[in-house]
């Protein structure tokens, strides 16, 4: 097989934040894929054929570059922040299962900046110690899967980063999800809202979980939560390093 295809993440939002590695694939392409607003911040240029598509066909859109892939294609599968983060790469992986014809052509995942690292660097370093990341989203998990990891969570003491916090088909989810860390954690923990950021559009916000209105987040939001040891110092919020 002479083609080869990458899974590339954009970083957050600027163009600053995109890596010199998913620049150079980027600039060698003969075909970009992705959902309509990534390949949207893929500039045009001769010889390069745009493959723009919904946001709910991730496998779809990943055997469709593996089979242009396979016919000599030079294809980059863009998306947001990293494409392993809730995104492209393992949709990749999943339609490559099914296709045993395309296991020898070259794949490369190029890592991207993802939203909740830019959102804590704007932020401070809200995630300066153990946490994970969930994603809000129902879509393909049950709400009450979510409603679980979020108590486990919150019961390690783990700082959060949430990741599709409330769109306008399902409003009630955050408020929901507000609801079970103040039972588990208490109304004084830190929780910031960082929504388009790197963008000219960033706001970043910075209240305390009793504070903290459903409305405030939206599907550009990256909800950053802090542990039990999180602090202000200044305009910054941070999480300590040593645990305890």
């Amino acid at each position: 097989m002479t083609g080869w295809l990458v899974v590339a993440g954009l970083g957050p939002g600027s163009e600053a934040l995109v890596t010199p590695e998913v620049s150079a694939a980027l600039a060698e392409a003969t075909d970009i894929v992705g959902y309509i607003p990534y390949v949207a911040r893929v500039a045009a240029r001769p010889g390069l054929r745009l493959h723009p598509s919904d946001n709910r066909v991730e496998v779809e859109r990943a055997t469709a570059a593996l089979e242009m892939a396979a016919a000599g294609r030079r294809v980059v599968v863009v998306s947001s922040g990293d494409p392993g983060v809730f995104a492209m790469a393992s949709a990749l992986f999943e339609a490559l299962e099914s296709r045993p014809d395309c296991h020898a052509l070259e794949i490369r995942i190029l890592p991207g900046i993802t939203a909740m690292l830019a959102a804590a660097a704007a932020a401070g370093a809200p995630l300066g110690h153990d946490f994970c990341a969930i994603n809000l989203s129902d879509n393909l998990k049950p709400w009450a899967l979510i409603e679980r990891r979020l108590r486990l969570a919150a019961e390690a003491d783990l700082a959060m980063a949430f990741y599709n916090p409330r769109s306008k088909s399902r409003p009630e989810g955050f408020d929901k999800v507000l609801q079970i860390l103040r039972d588990a954690c208490g109304g004084e923990r830190l929780i910031t809202f960082a929504r388009a950021v790197s963008t000219p559009d960033q706001r970043i916000e910075t209240v305390t979980l009793a504070e903290a209105r459903p409305e405030m987040a939206d599907m550009r939001t990256v909800v950053l939560l802090g542990n039990s040891a999180t602090r202000r110092v200044g305009p910054w919020v941070y999480t300590p390093r040593f645990a305890g």
